[in-house]
């Protein structure tokens, strides 16, 4: 049985998806238990550990779920997002305080080996009236695309604005770079160095910036990924190599451009003026 309603403690009230399992399940549980029970008993409840830490409650304690006061028999970990929880009671208890009258709202069916999980919900569909079968892959994707919905817009603006403005700063950096080393490039053009040589050496400086930076700021990415999960349990960060190749490639491309940009300046430099005043 499944509901999304509020847990409520001594200190703080916070938005669970809340599951009544029953007394003898063999799936749905709670995956990781750290302290306690994963199948809680009437009157009992499994909450996140990173719910029960910051409310300042522990095993033996209360927490009130959908309008009934539980006892703490179970914490779990990894069942925590930015905007909710899971949280774990007895069928019994769920059916008691939703008025009598089981409503299942999800049957788990484990595949025997061998078997088609697509085929075997089809099968199910065909068989069985008024369901939705669904595969543990399908319905995760369904699941994550509603979290994407409720929360990833957001995200998605704030990780373009600070990847725009991460961007902005490379370019000016190398363009400021490469404008402050005019007289240099005077230098070589009077010792007589050709244009497209110039221009090698402008896209290698930009290219050094760009590596050195990627390299500094991956390496602070990761101590990041490691340190941020063991300050708070339902946030992860997660670094996956698409990522960096998007990164890396358009971080290159604008460096570039900024390098670029200056050159003509640098093509029409007279080595004359180098060496004046």
């Amino acid at each position: 049985m499944y509901l999304t309603a509020p847990v409520d403690t001594e200190n703080e009230q916070s938005l669970a998806y809340v599951i009544g399992l029953p007394e003898d399940a063999a799936m749905g549980k709670p995956w990781r238990v750290t302290e306690g029970r994963a199948v809680p008993e009437p009157g009992e409840a499994v909450i996140d550990s990173g719910v029960a830490e910051r409310s300042g409650i522990k095993l033996g304690d209360e927490a009130e779920i959908l309008g009934q006061e539980l006892e703490v028999a179970g914490l779990s970990e990894g069942t925590a997002t930015l905007t909710n929880s899971v949280a774990f009671i007895s069928m019994e208890d769920f059916e008691r305080i939703q008025g009598g009258g089981q409503v299942v709202s999800f049957v788990l069916a484990k595949v025997e080996s061998g078997q088609s999980p697509e085929a075997v919900a089809e099968r199910i569909e065909d068989d069985v009236g008024g369901v939705t079968a669904q595969t543990r892959a399908a319905f995760a994707d369904e699941e994550r695309r509603l979290v994407n919905d409720m929360a990833g817009d957001l995200l998605a603006i704030m990780n373009l604005a600070g990847f725009m403005t991460g961007l902005a700063v490379v370019a000016l950096t190398v363009y400021t770079a490469t404008l402050a080393r005019r007289s240099e490039y005077g230098v070589l053009k009077a010792l007589g160095a050709h244009n497209v040589r110039l221009y090698g050496v402008v896209l290698a400086q930009a290219l050094y910036s760009v590596v050195l930076g990627f390299v500094v700021g991956l390496a602070f990415t990761l101590v990041l990924s490691a340190v941020v999960p063991a300050l708070t349990s339902n946030l992860t960060l997660q670094v996956s190599g698409t990522s960096l190749l998007k990164v890396g490639a358009v971080s290159l491309v604008f460096a570039a451009l900024a390098a670029v940009l200056p050159i003509r300046q640098i093509a029409g430099l007279d080595p004359a003026t180098v060496f004046q005043g």
